[in-house]
């Protein structure tokens, strides 16, 4: 049997999780990088580029002046812890863009790994990926799903490891 203190103790790191989509989408809407950055651990792992929230600041401020104003809604999140200091999750974000005289609408599903750090819950990593991108006035089919060329070639439906092999069945 689980104690109350562990109980609890899981509540709260399931609502601290929970508010970082929102930290994470109000940041990039009011273009506060140092906000944006804070939603990730203090040593997040960039690759290549090295480690820390100066880099990873270093490398979304030139890509949020690829366009002006932003919305993005949260829709819904799923969290999976994977020990007391780890979790995993997805978020579901419908994100709008203006790109010049166009208004992007994207439909997006963030995958993220979680790390409480000193008492705090941050992001470890964020992918990514949507199913279409399109200017407000087109239908997504009408623009093979990538009408902006700043949101790259979605990858969903067909990274659900369950969509290949249901669609195998019929």
């Amino acid at each position: 049997m689980t104690s109350t203190a562990d109980r609890l103790d899981r509540v709260e790191s399931h609502l601290a999780i929970q508010q970082l989509p929102v930290r994470y989408a109000l940041a990039v809407d009011a273009r506060d990088l140092d906000a944006w950055a804070g939603c990730f651990r203090p040593d997040v792992d960039m690759g290549r580029h090295g480690q820390g929230r100066q880099v990873l600041r270093q490398h979304i401020e030139p890509l949020v002046r690829g366009f002006r104003r932003s919305v993005h809604q949260i829709c819904g999140h799923r969290v999976e812890f994977t020990g007391r200091d780890t979790a995993t999750g997805a978020v579901y974000c419908r994100a709008e863009h203006e790109v010049g005289d166009r208004w992007i609408v994207m439909a997006i599903c963030y995958f993220d790994d979680y790390a409480r750090v000193d008492g705090e819950w941050y992001f470890s990593r964020r992918r990514e990926q949507h199913w279409y991108a399109a200017d407000v006035t087109e239908r997504p089919q009408a623009v093979g799903f990538t009408g902006w060329e700043g949101a790259g070639a979605p990858a969903l439906p067909d990274a659900f490891p369950t969509w290949t092999p249901f669609w195998q069945e019929t």
